[in-house]
């Protein structure tokens, strides 16, 4: 994600970003993400101020940390966690990460790269690697009352991507909740192996 007007809304947003609670739908795959990775290395790939790979490296695991927001990688930094400025296209691995955690990171991407995406992606686990995905669903592509760029996916769009991908669907989530816009929207949430 290289939108400049995303990235800005985040730069100035750190701290009501690290206010938002997650709902417990994601709380609940979080940890049946922890559970599957075991303590493996991992991606949290669009890890915004690593709130996540902070309570990951709490559960034992190896975590490198990517986001395109220089402010989100210095907070994270800050707070030991290491992280590196860089974009989805940096995802260039093979067989690197027993894990990569994608938290409502690849809706920030243009439609016609979610499949390359989710196969730099693929390329870069291990074999058996768990994959998580959140995205918001919905459809189309537009900026929201931030001036953040999302791509909207229906459940059978994603399902479909990542069984073209490679990968296999263990579980999936959806629910509601409330993000740093403030809108309320529907969200999915996939857990999935390589």
């Amino acid at each position: 994600m290289t939108d400049d007007k995303t990235i800005n809304a985040y730069t100035t947003r750190v701290a009501e970003y690290l206010q938002i609670p997650l709902p417990p739908e994601q709380i609940e795959a979080r940890l049946a993400f922890t559970e599957a990775v075991g303590s493996g290395h991992i991606l949290d790939l669009g890890s915004g101020p690593g709130s996540d790979s902070a309570f990951f490296m709490r559960e034992g695991m190896t975590v490198r940390a990517l986001d395109a927001t220089p402010a989100f990688v210095e907070h994270a930094r800050e707070n030991g966690v290491d992280a590196h400025l860089g974009t989805f296209d940096d995802v260039t691995e093979v067989d690197a990460y027993d894990g990569i955690y994608a938290s409502f990171s690849l809706l920030h991407a243009p439609r016609t790269d979610f499949s390359r995406h989710l196969a730099a992606i693929h390329r870069a686990m291990k074999p058996e690697g768990i994959f998580f995905l959140g995205l918001k669903l919905g459809t189309g592509e537009h900026r929201d009352d931030l001036d953040r760029y999302y791509t909207y996916f229906s459940q059978t769009e994603i399902e479909a991507a990542l069984e073209q991908t490679g990968f296999t669907i263990d579980r999936i989530t959806t629910g509601m909740g409330t993000g740093l816009a403030g809108s309320y929207d529907g969200f999915i949430l996939v857990l999935a192996h390589a």
